[in-house]
């Protein structure tokens, strides 16, 4: 009888969750154009697409994937759990494109061209996919080397405050004042003292990573508990090995709390940045796409970002997880 019910449940769960999609699917082809509006053909590959084209290509994706995940759902509860928990919410994606795709597109409700429909933003990626691909690794570039020489200096920092007293004492002062100070203060000094806009970029990332890391990771090392450090010492254990050992794996948490935390402030900055003198970036495309009141443009940058975004947190959610794998069973 249970496993009927969850053979159900999970059935329900898979028509919701590609219910939703495949009535904006049908929509975005049965529901007729009645604003005049018409999409250029460009070439993608060996292909000839417009941007209701990968619009439609896109829909079919998402209902065959998710098709695909509910039924690999049937070998494991975990998987299967989750799948059902979520099933809702891509159903309202799936109705929320469609209205989208019929405010914005079919009867050009939302005003624009500020508000394009689905359509009309997968025009960008027909039109300019390499052009913006370009860009979203220059701003992973970019991100990558702000965020963990931030990371890695703001361990390095936070480790010295929270281990050394007379660290602590001069350092902690210098952190209290410069770290208040929001990243885009520093941007004129930025872009004036180093020699490339990137660098400079660079250092604004690394300056928003570095206080909210160092801040954490000080207050771990210092909540280490006095026992273990007792226990290690009367072992035989040195100060290199204390705070390798036990004072950094302590603070594990609190390091990985800092690193979510500066991880938005790091893409705040990073577009930001791109904004303001970078000759490449999500950034600098959607700044040059507003010159020119390509919208669509600007919300295509900006789903890139949201997704890249998404990926990188999931990603380090993941190590946390791999890393902290034994609070499982401890925290509730």
């Amino acid at each position: 009888m249970e496993k009927g019910s969850t053979s159900k449940k999970l059935i329900l769960a898979i028509a919701l969750s590609i219910g939703g999609f495949l009535i904006a699917l049908l929509g975005n082809m049965l529901v007729p154009q009645i604003a005049d509006v018409s999409f250029d053909e460009y070439i993608v590959g060996i292909f000839m697409l417009t941007g209701k084209d990968a619009y439609d290509i896109l829909l079919i994706a998402l209902i065959i994937v998710y098709l695909i995940t509910g039924i690999r759902g049937l070998r494991r509860a975990e998987r299967r759990k989750k799948y059902v928990f979520a099933a809702p919410f891509r159903f309202a994606c799936g109705i929320a494109l469609f209205l989208w795709d019929l405010l914005g597109t079919k009867l050009q409700i939302l005003q624009q061209p500020f508000f394009p429909g689905p359509a009309g933003i997968m025009t960008a990626f027909v039109q300019e996919g390499p052009f913006i691909w370009q860009n979203t690794l220059y701003s992973l570039r970019l991100y990558l080397f702000g965020f963990l020489i931030g990371t890695a200096v703001g361990v390095f920092t936070g480790t010295l405050i929270g281990w050394f007293s007379k660290a602590d004492y001069w350092v902690s002062p210098v952190l209290k004042v410069a770290g208040v100070i929001p990243s885009v203060a520093w941007m004129p000094f930025a872009l004036t003292i180093f020699p490339t806009a990137f660098s400079g970029a660079v250092f604004l990332i690394v300056i928003s990573v570095w206080f909210q890391v160092t801040t954490l990771t000080a207050s771990g090392v210092k909540s280490t508990p006095r026992t273990l450090l007792e226990a290690a010492r009367t072992l035989g254990a040195n100060n290199r090995w204390l705070v390798f050992h036990i004072a950094l794996p302590n603070a594990l948490p609190n390091i990985f709390t800092g690193i979510m935390t500066a991880n938005a402030f790091a893409f705040t900055i990073l577009v930001m940045a791109e904004m303001m003198g970078q000759p490449g970036g999500l950034g600098y495309y959607i700044n040059a796409s507003k010159v020119w009141s390509a919208y669509y443009k600007v919300f295509a940058a900006i789903i890139v970002m949201a997704i890249l975004f998404s990926l990188i947190t999931k990603l380090q959610g993941c190590i946390e997880k791999r890393v902290l794998r034994w609070q499982k069973g401890v925290l509730k």
